[in-house]
C-alpha cells in the first residue's frame, strides 16, 4: 500500500519507517537498511530531511541519487533486495519534485555493511550487534525460512482466491489476485515448470490450512480454580479449539475470550460509575495476535494453548522468543519470526506498530494495577502469564470489616443495587415523597440527593452544598440513618447507600 505524501511527511520513525536526506553518505545509508532487513524489514523516505521533515526531494541530485540507489549492492552484504517507489511532492521550494521510497523485506539472511558490520533494526534506531548477538541472531533467521518453505502437495487450488482478493481491497492492490500471489511476498514460486505454494500463503489464505497444518490452531481451556489438574481430579469447565486462516482463528480467539472476561462497575471518588475488567481489552488482543503471529510453524507437536484460571491466563505459544527478544528487553525489542504474516495483520490494524504491543501491554496492565506479565520457556513452550486485575472498589475497603469474603460480597451486592437504583431515588426524592412515617424535611431530600449523586460526599462538602451547617449535616443524617441511608465502610474511605422504599 503506497504512502501518500502527508503520511510520509507525519509519520513517526520507529522500527519500520525512516526519513533520510538525499544528501546522505551511501556508506551512512547501508545501515538502516542493513538494521532493517535483518529485523522487519521497513521503508526508507529519501528526499525528507530525518530531522525537520523538510521536503527537499531527488530531483536535481541525479549523481547522488545513483550512488545511493547503488546502495543495497555495493554497500551490503549480501545486497538487500529492495523495491524503489517514486512519490511526486512539492519541495520546500514550492517546485515539482519526487520522493525516493526503499522499500525493505525482512530477510531470511544476515546482511553486515561493507566494514562486516551488523546492524538490528529496535525501535527508531540502528543497533550495532555483538559478536554473541550476531551468532544468535544468524541462528534465530534459519527459522525465518519455515514461512517461506513449499508446502508439500499444494496447489492453486488450496488457496482461497476471495480471501487473496479481500486482502488486496484493504491494502489497495490494483492488480489481481494471481497477479499479487505470483510477485509479491514468494506466496506463489515456480521451479521447473510447477508452481510451489509457500506455507505463509497456506496460512494466510488457505481453503483448510489445517489439512496440511493439523496443529496450526489455538485452543482456549478454562480451569476451575488456580491450579492444572488431572485424572479424577480434572478441573476443566471449557475447551475450544479455533482452526482456519490466521486472520479467522484471532478473530474467533479474541471474540470467545471477550465472553471470558468479567467486568466490574464501581463508583469513583469523583461519583461517577466506572467499569473496570479482570484483563484490559488490549491485552486480550494483544497477547492472541502475538500467539498466532510469532509462534514457531516449524513445531508441529503442539497448537498454541490459552489457558484461563480464576486468577491468571497463562500464554502457550510454540518456540522460544525470537531473535535477540529476551524476557529483559521484550518491552522494548521486537523481531518478527514470520515477517510476511506480521506484516498481513498489520495491514488488518491487527498490529499497529512493531515493537510497540508489549510496551503498551505493560501500560495497560499497571493502569488496571495488576504486575507485569512472566515470561518463561519450557521445552520450547513459551509461556506468558497475565495476572488478573484488582476491582478498586473492593481495593478501598478491605481493612475496614474483618473477614475480607464477606466485604467483598458486600460491596458487589452493594454497587449492584446502586447502579439500579439510581435515577429510581432521584424520581422519588423530586416528586412528593414523604418518608417512612415522618417528615422527610427538603435539607435532608437535598441531603440524600447529594449522597446519591456522589457517594463519596464528605460532611463538609454536603455542607456547603446544602447550604446548612456541619452541625446540622450530622444532626440530619443521624435521625435518617437506618431509615433512608447506610454507610459501608468507615468515616476516611467509606460511601454513602441510599435506601428508600
Amino acid at each position: 500500500m503506497a504512502l501518500t505524501i502527508e503520511e510520509i511527511i507525519t509519520q513517526k520513525e520507529g522500527q519500520t519507517f525512516d526519513c533520510k536526506s538525499v544528501q546522505i553518505e551511501p556508506k551512512a545509508l547501508a545501515v538502516p537498511i542493513v538494521a532493517m532487513a535483518n529485523a522487519d524489514g521497513g521503508t526508507l523516505a529519501i528526499g525528507v530531511s530525518d530531522k525537520t521533515r523538510r521536503i527537499e526531494g531527488v530531483d536535481g541530485n541525479e549523481k547522488r541519487l545513483n550512488d545511493l540507489l547503488r546502495v543495497p549492492f555495493d554497500f551490503c552484504n549480501p545486497s538487500v533486495r529492495i523495491r524503489c517507489e517514486y512519490i511526486p511532492c512539492k519541495d520546500y521550494e514550492g517546485k515539482d519534485n519526487r520522493i525516493l521510497l526503499m522499500h525493505i523485506p525482512a530477510s531470511g539472511q544476515l546482511h553486515t555493511n561493507q566494514a562486516d558490520e551488523c546492524f538490528m533494526r529496535v525501535g527508531d534506531k540502528s543497533k550495532k550487534l555483538t559478536f554473541e548477538e550476531r551468532l544468535q541472531l544468524m541462528y534465530d533467521k534459519g527459522e525465518r525460512y519455515y514461512e517461506d518453505k513449499e508446502v508439500y502437495g499444494a496447489t492453486l487450488n488450496d488457496v482461497d482466491m476471495n480471501l487473496v482478493n479481500d486482502y488486496l481491497q484493504v491494502i489497495g492492490y490494483s492488480k489481481g489476485a494471481m497477479e499479487y500471489l505470483c510477485e509479491n511476498n514468494d506466496f506463489v514460486t515456480e521451479v521447473e515448470g510447477k508452481q510451489k505454494i509457500s506455507t505463509a500463503c497456506i496460512l494466510l489464505f488457505g481453503k483448510n490450512p489445517q489439512r496440511f497444518f493439523p496443529r496450526a490452531r489455538t485452543r482456549f481451556i478454562r480451569y476451575e480454580g488456580t491450579e492444572e489438574k488431572v485424572g479424577a481430579e480434572m478441573n476443566v469447565i471449557k475447551d475450544v479449539t479455533f482452526e482456519g486462516t490466521i486472520l479467522s482463528q484471532i478473530r474467533q480467539t479474541i471474540s470467545y475470550l471477550e465472553t471470558q472476561v468479567r467486568e466490574h462497575s464501581y463508583l469513583g471518588n469523583d461519583g461517577l460509575f466506572h467499569t473496570d475488567r479482570d484483563y484490559p481489552q488490549f491485552v486480550i488482543q494483544e497477547m492472541v495476535v502475538n500467539s498466532v503471529c510469532h509462534r514457531a510453524y516449524n513445531i508441529k507437536g503442539t497448537e498454541i494453548q490459552i489457558k484461563m484460571f480464576d486468577d491468571r491466563i497463562v500464554f502457550e505459544t510454540p518456540g522460544d522468543l525470537p531473535g535477540l527478544v529476551r524476557p529483559d528487553n521484550i518491552r522494548h525489542t521486537h523481531f518478527s519470526r514470520n515477517p510476511k504474516i506480521a506484516q498481513f495483520l498489520k495491514s488488518y490494524k491487527y498490529v499497529k506498530e512493531f515493537g510497540e504491543g508489549m510496551d503498551r501491554i505493560y501500560r495497560e496492565l499497571n493502569v488496571n494495577h495488576t504486575s507485569e506479565p512472566k515470561v518463561h520457556l519450557d521445552a520450547f513452550i513459551l509461556k506468558i502469564t497475565v495476572n488478573k486485575g484488582t476491582n478498586k472498589l473492593i481495593e478501598n475497603t478491605p481493612d475496614v470489616i474483618e473477614n475480607k469474603e464477606k466485604v467483598s460480597e458486600k460491596v458487589s451486592d452493594v454497587i449492584e443495587r446502586l447502579i439500579e437504583n439510581h435515577q429510581k431515588l432521584i424520581e422519588k426524592l423530586t416528586e412528593n415523597f414523604v418518608g417512612n412515617g415522618d417528615k422527610l424535611t427538603e435539607n435532608r431530600k437535598k441531603i440524600l440527593i447529594l449522597m446519591i449523586n456522589n457517594p463519596y460526599i464528605s460532611k463538609e462538602e454536603l455542607s456547603k452544598c446544602a447550604g446548612i451547617s456541619v452541625a446540622a449535616i450530622s444532626a440530619n443524617i443521624t435521625a435518617m440513618r437506618g431509615k433512608y441511608l447506610n454507610r459501608i465502610g468507615p468515616d476516611k474511605g467509606g460511601f454513602w447507600e441510599v435506601i428508600i422504599e
